[in-house]
Protein backbone atom coordinates (compact mmCIF):
# COMPACT_ATOMS: atom_id res chain seq x y z
CA UNK A 1 0.00 0.00 0.00
CA UNK A 2 2.94 2.44 0.73
CA UNK A 3 4.04 1.95 -2.95
CA UNK A 4 1.21 1.52 -4.36
CA UNK A 5 0.38 5.56 -3.70
CA UNK A 6 3.77 6.95 -5.24
CA UNK A 7 2.88 4.95 -8.32
CA UNK A 8 -0.17 6.18 -9.15
CA UNK A 9 0.74 9.68 -8.27
CA UNK A 10 3.53 9.30 -10.72
CA UNK A 11 1.09 7.82 -13.33
CA UNK A 12 -1.12 10.65 -12.88
CA UNK A 13 1.94 12.76 -13.75
CA UNK A 14 3.07 11.00 -16.55
CA UNK A 15 -0.76 11.00 -18.22
CA UNK A 16 -0.80 15.10 -17.57
CA UNK A 17 2.75 15.84 -19.03
CA UNK A 18 1.36 13.49 -22.38
CA UNK A 19 -1.65 15.16 -22.38
CA UNK A 20 -0.45 18.36 -21.85
CA UNK A 21 2.46 17.69 -24.87
CA UNK A 22 -0.08 16.48 -27.83
CA UNK A 23 -1.67 18.95 -29.47
CA UNK A 24 -4.25 18.11 -32.45
CA UNK A 25 -5.10 21.22 -34.47
CA UNK A 26 -8.57 21.11 -36.67
CA UNK A 27 -8.31 21.30 -40.38
CA UNK A 28 -8.47 25.21 -41.43
CA UNK A 29 -7.22 25.94 -38.72
CA UNK A 30 -3.77 27.69 -36.95
CA UNK A 31 -2.17 27.38 -33.74
CA UNK A 32 0.66 29.77 -32.59
CA UNK A 33 3.04 28.54 -30.08
CA UNK A 34 5.20 30.49 -27.94
CA UNK A 35 8.31 28.99 -26.50
CA UNK A 36 9.14 30.80 -22.80
CA UNK A 37 6.60 33.94 -24.19
CA UNK A 38 8.20 34.32 -27.64
CA UNK A 39 6.63 32.85 -30.59
CA UNK A 40 7.94 29.60 -31.67
CA UNK A 41 6.27 28.21 -34.73
CA UNK A 42 2.81 27.22 -36.07
CA UNK A 43 1.35 24.31 -35.76
CA UNK A 44 -0.80 22.97 -38.74
CA UNK A 45 -3.12 20.89 -38.76
CA UNK A 46 -2.84 17.31 -37.57
CA UNK A 47 -1.36 15.93 -34.29
CA UNK A 48 1.26 17.89 -33.09
CA UNK A 49 3.80 17.57 -30.26
CA UNK A 50 5.05 20.46 -28.05
CA UNK A 51 7.16 20.55 -24.86
CA UNK A 52 5.08 21.11 -21.80
CA UNK A 53 5.36 23.57 -19.49
CA UNK A 54 7.56 25.14 -21.52
CA UNK A 55 5.52 25.98 -25.10
CA UNK A 56 1.79 27.13 -24.97
CA UNK A 57 -0.91 27.74 -27.58
CA UNK A 58 -1.03 31.54 -27.83
CA UNK A 59 -3.23 32.19 -30.75
CA UNK A 60 -6.20 30.01 -32.48
CA UNK A 61 -7.24 31.57 -35.75
CA UNK A 62 -9.28 30.15 -38.61
CA UNK A 63 -7.49 30.55 -42.29
CA UNK A 64 -10.50 30.20 -44.15
CA UNK A 65 -12.09 33.20 -46.06
CA UNK A 66 -14.51 34.92 -43.90
CA UNK A 67 -17.02 37.58 -44.27
CA UNK A 68 -17.18 40.96 -42.16
CA UNK A 69 -19.97 43.40 -42.22
CA UNK A 70 -19.28 46.57 -41.51
CA UNK A 71 -22.01 48.97 -39.30
CA UNK A 72 -23.41 52.16 -41.90
CA UNK A 73 -20.78 54.83 -41.80
CA UNK A 74 -22.03 58.61 -42.17
CA UNK A 75 -19.65 59.89 -45.23
CA UNK A 76 -19.83 63.62 -46.58
CA UNK A 77 -19.84 63.81 -50.78
CA UNK A 78 -19.03 66.64 -52.34
CA UNK A 79 -21.92 68.39 -52.26
CA UNK A 80 -21.76 68.35 -48.71
CA UNK A 81 -24.65 65.11 -48.40
CA UNK A 82 -24.17 62.84 -45.36
CA UNK A 83 -24.79 60.07 -46.57
CA UNK A 84 -24.72 56.26 -44.82
CA UNK A 85 -22.51 53.05 -46.60
CA UNK A 86 -22.69 49.61 -45.34
CA UNK A 87 -20.14 47.64 -46.54
CA UNK A 88 -19.17 43.84 -46.46
CA UNK A 89 -15.52 42.63 -46.56
CA UNK A 90 -14.17 38.71 -47.75
CA UNK A 91 -11.16 38.36 -46.23
CA UNK A 92 -8.53 35.35 -45.34
CA UNK A 93 -5.82 35.31 -43.03
CA UNK A 94 -2.16 34.09 -45.39
CA UNK A 95 -0.04 34.40 -42.10
CA UNK A 96 -0.78 33.30 -39.02
CA UNK A 97 1.91 34.69 -37.17
CA UNK A 98 1.84 38.24 -38.51
CA UNK A 99 -2.01 38.33 -38.05
CA UNK A 100 -1.28 37.59 -34.27
CA UNK A 101 1.84 39.40 -33.99
CA UNK A 102 1.75 42.35 -36.19
CA UNK A 103 -1.34 44.10 -35.67
CA UNK A 104 -3.56 44.07 -32.69
CA UNK A 105 -7.62 43.31 -33.01
CA UNK A 106 -7.18 43.44 -36.92
CA UNK A 107 -10.94 43.52 -38.04
CA UNK A 108 -11.35 46.71 -36.03
CA UNK A 109 -8.28 47.75 -37.79
CA UNK A 110 -9.65 46.38 -41.04
CA UNK A 111 -13.24 48.58 -40.25
CA UNK A 112 -11.15 51.70 -39.78
CA UNK A 113 -9.32 51.73 -42.55
CA UNK A 114 -12.11 50.82 -44.60
CA UNK A 115 -14.24 54.02 -43.31
CA UNK A 116 -11.26 55.83 -43.70
CA UNK A 117 -10.54 55.23 -47.16
CA UNK A 118 -14.60 55.44 -47.83
CA UNK A 119 -14.23 59.05 -46.92
CA UNK A 120 -11.10 59.71 -48.86
CA UNK A 121 -12.83 58.45 -52.12
CA UNK A 122 -16.60 59.52 -51.40
CA UNK A 123 -15.68 63.07 -50.36
CA UNK A 124 -14.06 63.45 -54.01
CA UNK A 125 -17.49 62.37 -55.54
CA UNK A 126 -21.18 64.27 -55.66
CA UNK A 127 -24.36 62.43 -54.16
CA UNK A 128 -25.09 61.19 -58.33
CA UNK A 129 -21.81 59.58 -59.01
CA UNK A 130 -21.49 57.63 -55.81
CA UNK A 131 -25.15 56.37 -56.48
CA UNK A 132 -23.75 55.26 -60.18
CA UNK A 133 -20.05 54.21 -59.20
CA UNK A 134 -20.07 51.43 -57.00
CA UNK A 135 -17.86 49.36 -59.37
CA UNK A 136 -15.51 51.70 -59.09
CA UNK A 137 -15.63 52.79 -55.35
CA UNK A 138 -15.36 48.65 -54.89
CA UNK A 139 -12.33 48.14 -57.01
CA UNK A 140 -10.55 51.42 -55.33
CA UNK A 141 -11.43 50.11 -51.82
CA UNK A 142 -10.42 46.72 -52.44
CA UNK A 143 -6.74 47.74 -53.71
CA UNK A 144 -6.22 49.71 -50.79
CA UNK A 145 -7.40 47.26 -48.28
CA UNK A 146 -5.57 45.15 -50.20
CA UNK A 147 -2.02 46.53 -50.29
CA UNK A 148 -1.89 47.62 -46.61
CA UNK A 149 -3.37 44.20 -44.95
CA UNK A 150 -0.80 42.81 -46.85
CA UNK A 151 1.85 43.28 -44.22
CA UNK A 152 -0.69 41.97 -40.91
CA UNK A 153 -1.10 38.69 -43.02
CA UNK A 154 -4.05 39.27 -44.47
CA UNK A 155 -5.49 39.22 -48.06
CA UNK A 156 -8.87 41.48 -48.60
CA UNK A 157 -10.63 39.00 -51.89
CA UNK A 158 -13.47 41.76 -52.35
CA UNK A 159 -15.41 44.87 -51.10
CA UNK A 160 -19.06 45.17 -51.67
CA UNK A 161 -21.18 48.16 -50.74
CA UNK A 162 -24.66 46.49 -49.25
CA UNK A 163 -26.22 50.16 -49.24
CA UNK A 164 -25.58 53.72 -50.00
CA UNK A 165 -28.89 55.65 -47.46
CA UNK A 166 -28.74 59.60 -48.54
CA UNK A 167 -30.67 61.77 -45.99
CA UNK A 168 -34.59 61.40 -45.94
CA UNK A 169 -35.33 64.61 -47.65
CA UNK A 170 -32.77 63.36 -50.68
CA UNK A 171 -34.84 60.57 -50.65
CA UNK A 172 -37.85 62.33 -51.15
CA UNK A 173 -36.38 64.54 -53.99
CA UNK A 174 -35.07 61.26 -55.95
CA UNK A 175 -38.24 59.64 -55.54
CA UNK A 176 -40.38 62.88 -57.41
CA UNK A 177 -37.57 62.87 -60.10
CA UNK A 178 -37.98 59.30 -60.89
CA UNK A 179 -41.85 59.50 -60.50
CA UNK A 180 -41.33 62.48 -63.12
CA UNK A 181 -39.32 60.22 -65.31
CA UNK A 182 -42.00 57.77 -65.44
CA UNK A 183 -44.51 59.83 -66.00
CA UNK A 184 -43.22 61.66 -68.66
CA UNK A 185 -41.99 57.82 -70.27
CA UNK A 186 -45.55 56.78 -69.83
CA UNK A 187 -46.70 60.26 -71.72
CA UNK A 188 -44.49 59.67 -74.45
CA UNK A 189 -45.39 56.28 -75.19
CA UNK A 190 -49.23 56.82 -74.72
CA UNK A 191 -48.63 59.73 -77.21
CA UNK A 192 -46.76 57.21 -79.52
CA UNK A 193 -49.46 54.74 -79.20
CA UNK A 194 -52.38 56.99 -80.53
CA UNK A 195 -50.19 58.65 -83.20
CA UNK A 196 -49.67 54.94 -84.19
CA UNK A 197 -53.17 54.04 -84.12
CA UNK A 198 -54.01 57.19 -86.06
CA UNK A 199 -51.72 56.49 -88.68
CA UNK A 200 -53.20 53.04 -88.91
CA UNK A 201 -56.59 53.58 -89.11
CA UNK A 202 -56.03 56.52 -91.85
CA UNK A 203 -54.00 53.78 -93.45
CA UNK A 204 -56.83 51.85 -92.97
CA UNK A 205 -59.76 53.98 -94.20
CA UNK A 206 -57.13 55.38 -97.67
CA UNK A 207 -57.20 51.49 -98.14
CA UNK A 208 -60.70 50.63 -97.46
CA UNK A 209 -61.87 53.79 -99.91
CA UNK A 210 -59.00 52.91 -102.65
CA UNK A 211 -60.75 49.39 -102.75
CA UNK A 212 -64.30 50.84 -102.38
CA UNK A 213 -63.44 53.04 -105.75
CA UNK A 214 -61.97 50.01 -107.23
CA UNK A 215 -64.50 47.93 -106.95
CA UNK A 216 -67.13 50.54 -108.35
CA UNK A 217 -65.18 51.11 -111.06
CA UNK A 218 -65.17 47.69 -112.13
CA UNK A 219 -68.90 47.67 -111.29
CA UNK A 220 -69.57 50.12 -113.74
CA UNK A 221 -67.06 48.68 -116.53
CA UNK A 222 -68.83 45.69 -116.07
CA UNK A 223 -72.31 47.15 -116.04
CA UNK A 224 -70.97 49.17 -119.16
CA UNK A 225 -70.10 46.10 -120.57
CA UNK A 226 -72.94 44.00 -120.08
CA UNK A 227 -75.33 47.14 -121.25
CA UNK A 228 -72.74 46.69 -124.42
CA UNK A 229 -72.94 43.40 -125.52
CA UNK A 230 -76.98 43.81 -124.78
CA UNK A 231 -77.67 46.34 -126.90
CA UNK A 232 -75.26 45.16 -129.42
CA UNK A 233 -77.16 41.62 -129.71
CA UNK A 234 -80.27 43.35 -129.80
CA UNK A 235 -78.78 45.24 -133.15
CA UNK A 236 -77.37 42.41 -134.48
CA UNK A 237 -81.25 40.57 -133.58
CA UNK A 238 -82.85 43.46 -135.29
CA UNK A 239 -80.69 43.79 -138.52
CA UNK A 240 -80.64 39.71 -138.57
CA UNK A 241 -84.05 39.62 -138.41
CA UNK A 242 -85.20 42.64 -140.39
CA UNK A 243 -87.97 43.59 -138.03
CA UNK A 244 -91.12 44.83 -139.50
CA UNK A 245 -91.60 48.33 -139.13
CA UNK A 246 -94.95 47.66 -137.66
CA UNK A 247 -93.60 45.48 -134.75
CA UNK A 248 -91.04 48.04 -133.46
CA UNK A 249 -94.00 50.69 -133.67
CA UNK A 250 -96.43 48.45 -131.73
CA UNK A 251 -93.11 47.80 -128.88
CA UNK A 252 -92.93 51.59 -128.56
CA UNK A 253 -96.81 51.65 -127.95
CA UNK A 254 -96.11 48.86 -125.66
CA UNK A 255 -93.75 50.71 -123.93
CA UNK A 256 -95.62 53.66 -123.13
CA UNK A 257 -97.64 52.39 -120.19
CA UNK A 258 -94.75 52.32 -118.01
CA UNK A 259 -93.12 55.49 -119.68
CA UNK A 260 -96.73 57.24 -118.36
CA UNK A 261 -95.99 56.44 -114.55
CA UNK A 262 -93.39 59.28 -114.36
CA UNK A 263 -94.17 62.94 -114.43
CA UNK A 264 -94.00 66.28 -113.45
CA UNK A 265 -96.64 68.83 -115.49
CA UNK A 266 -94.10 69.55 -118.16
CA UNK A 267 -94.28 67.40 -121.52
CA UNK A 268 -93.19 67.06 -125.07
CA UNK A 269 -94.91 65.19 -128.02
CA UNK A 270 -92.28 63.36 -129.83
CA UNK A 271 -92.46 62.77 -133.26
CA UNK A 272 -91.38 59.31 -132.73
CA UNK A 273 -95.17 58.57 -130.82
CA UNK A 274 -96.94 59.88 -134.13
CA UNK A 275 -95.20 57.60 -136.57
CA UNK A 276 -95.89 54.95 -134.33
CA UNK A 277 -99.25 55.31 -134.36
CA UNK A 278 -99.92 55.79 -137.69
CA UNK A 279 -97.55 52.79 -138.48
CA UNK A 280 -99.89 50.67 -136.24
CA UNK A 281 -103.12 52.26 -137.31
CA UNK A 282 -102.06 51.78 -141.18
CA UNK A 283 -101.60 48.54 -140.07
CA UNK A 284 -104.91 47.56 -138.16
CA UNK A 285 -106.26 49.28 -141.10
CA UNK A 286 -104.86 46.86 -143.66
CA UNK A 287 -105.55 43.71 -141.55
CA UNK A 288 -109.31 45.15 -141.36
CA UNK A 289 -109.67 45.92 -145.19
CA UNK A 290 -108.27 42.67 -145.72
CA UNK A 291 -110.80 40.63 -143.43
CA UNK A 292 -113.75 42.82 -143.89
CA UNK A 293 -116.16 41.35 -146.91
CA UNK A 294 -116.71 44.52 -148.27
CA UNK A 295 -112.92 45.46 -148.37
CA UNK A 296 -113.41 48.56 -146.65
CA UNK A 297 -112.56 49.76 -143.29
CA UNK A 298 -115.23 49.14 -140.90
CA UNK A 299 -114.89 52.88 -138.88
CA UNK A 300 -114.85 52.82 -134.99
CA UNK A 301 -118.08 53.96 -133.51
CA UNK A 302 -117.89 57.88 -132.34
CA UNK A 303 -117.13 58.64 -128.58
CA UNK A 304 -120.00 60.05 -127.13
CA UNK A 305 -118.18 63.16 -124.46
CA UNK A 306 -121.52 65.34 -123.01
CA UNK A 307 -121.02 69.35 -123.25
CA UNK A 308 -119.38 69.55 -120.10
CA UNK A 309 -117.00 66.39 -119.44
CA UNK A 310 -115.72 66.85 -123.11
CA UNK A 311 -113.26 69.69 -122.30
CA UNK A 312 -111.95 67.91 -119.20
CA UNK A 313 -111.44 65.04 -120.45
CA UNK A 314 -109.38 65.91 -123.80
CA UNK A 315 -107.28 68.04 -120.97
CA UNK A 316 -106.68 64.90 -119.15
CA UNK A 317 -106.09 62.12 -122.29
CA UNK A 318 -103.66 65.37 -123.55
CA UNK A 319 -101.23 65.54 -120.72
CA UNK A 320 -101.51 61.86 -120.12
CA UNK A 321 -99.96 61.54 -123.47
CA UNK A 322 -97.41 64.09 -123.08
CA UNK A 323 -96.34 62.65 -120.08
CA UNK A 324 -95.62 59.59 -121.34
CA UNK A 325 -94.15 61.24 -124.49
CA UNK A 326 -91.92 63.18 -122.22
CA UNK A 327 -90.64 60.21 -120.40
CA UNK A 328 -90.54 57.75 -123.57
CA UNK A 329 -87.65 60.99 -125.26
CA UNK A 330 -85.92 60.72 -122.22
CA UNK A 331 -85.34 56.95 -121.88
CA UNK A 332 -84.64 57.28 -125.41
CA UNK A 333 -81.96 59.84 -125.47
CA UNK A 334 -80.50 58.17 -122.19
CA UNK A 335 -80.43 54.58 -124.13
CA UNK A 336 -78.75 56.10 -127.53
CA UNK A 337 -76.25 57.78 -125.54
CA UNK A 338 -75.37 54.84 -123.61
CA UNK A 339 -75.06 53.13 -126.72
CA UNK A 340 -73.03 55.19 -128.81
CA UNK A 341 -70.73 55.26 -125.94
CA UNK A 342 -70.06 51.34 -125.32
CA UNK A 343 -71.21 49.81 -128.89
CA UNK A 344 -67.70 49.02 -130.31
CA UNK A 345 -67.03 50.60 -133.75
Amino acid sequence: MGLLVPILVLAAVVVFVVASAIRIVPQARRYNIERFGRYHKTLQPGLNLIIPLVDRVNTKLDVREQVYSSDPKPVITEDNLVVAIDTVLYYQITDPRAAAYEVAHYLHAIDQLTVTTLRNLIGSMDLERTLTSRETINTRLREVLDEATGKWGIRVNRVEIKAIDPPTTIKEAMEKQMRAERDKRAAILHAEGARQALILTAEGTRNKQILEAEGHQQAMILEADGEAKALERVFQAVHANDADPKVLAYKYLEMLPRLAEHGNGWFLIPGELTEAVKTVTSAFAADRDVRSPSGAAEAAPPRTIGPVARPQAVQAETAHAAEAARVAVDEARAEVEQATRHVPG
